[in-house]
C-alpha cells in the first residue's frame, strides 16, 4: 500500500528530523566553560639595538567570553632583579587578541627562563576569575644591545642631557 505525501506528514518529517540535528549537535558542541578564559598564542623578547631597548611580552586570545571591563594582568620577573613589573590591560569589546609587555629591562641572559604570572580580574579587583604561568626564555642576552641608543630621529625618543 503506498502512502499518499501530505502536508501533515512532511511537517512531522521535518520536526523529527530538525530535532534529530539539534541532538546531534548538542551532544558534540564544545562547552565553553571547559575552556581556559585564555590562550596564550606566542611570547618573546623583542631587542632593539638601535634604541637601546630590550622588553619581553605576550599575545593572548580571549577563548571564553569575559565580562566587559574585566582586567588582564600581567607580572614580568625583572632579569635585573628586584620586584616583578606589573602590567594590566581592561577587556572591551574591539577585540579578542590581546598584547601585554614588559617595561624596558636589562641583565637578560641567554636561555634563562623568565616568570610571567597571568591573571584575569572582574572589573571591580575583587576576585580572580582565572590564573596561569609561563616562562619566556631568550635567544641572545642583552650584552647585544648598547648602554645608550645609537639614533634620534622620527619615532625615537630624544636623548635626555643630564
Amino acid at each position: 500500500m503506498i502512502r499518499q505525501v501530505t502536508v501533515p506528514r512532511i511537517a512531522v518529517a521535518t520536526a523529527v528530523l530538525l530535532a534529530l540535528l539539534l541532538a546531534a549537535g548538542w551532544l558534540t558542541r564544545e562547552d565553553p566553560a571547559s575552556k581556559p578564559y585564555l590562550k596564550i598564542l606566542g611570547s618573546g623578547f623583542m631587542f632593539n639595538y638601535r634604541v637601546a631597548d630590550v622588553y619581553y611580552g605576550f599575545t593572548a586570545l580571549v577563548e571564553r567570553p569575559l565580562p566587559t571591563g574585566s582586567i588582564i594582568e600581567a607580572t614580568f620577573e625583572d632579569p635585573a632583579g628586584g620586584a616583578g613589573h606589573v602590567v594590566r590591560t581592561r577587556v572591551g569589546t574591539d577585540t579578542a587578541r590581546y598584547s601585554l609587555r614588559s617595561p624596558s629591562v636589562r641583565g637578560v641572559e641567554k636561555d634563562r627562563p623568565y616568570r610571567v604570572a597571568i591573571r584575569v580580574l572582574d572589573r571591580e579587583e575583587r576576585e580572580v576569575l582565572w590564573r596561569d604561568r609561563l616562562s619566556v626564555r631568550s635567544q641572545i642576552s642583552d650584552a647585544v644591545v648598547p648602554a645608550k641608543p645609537l639614533t634620534v630621529g622620527p619615532g625615537y625618543a630624544r636623548l635626555r642631557s643630564d
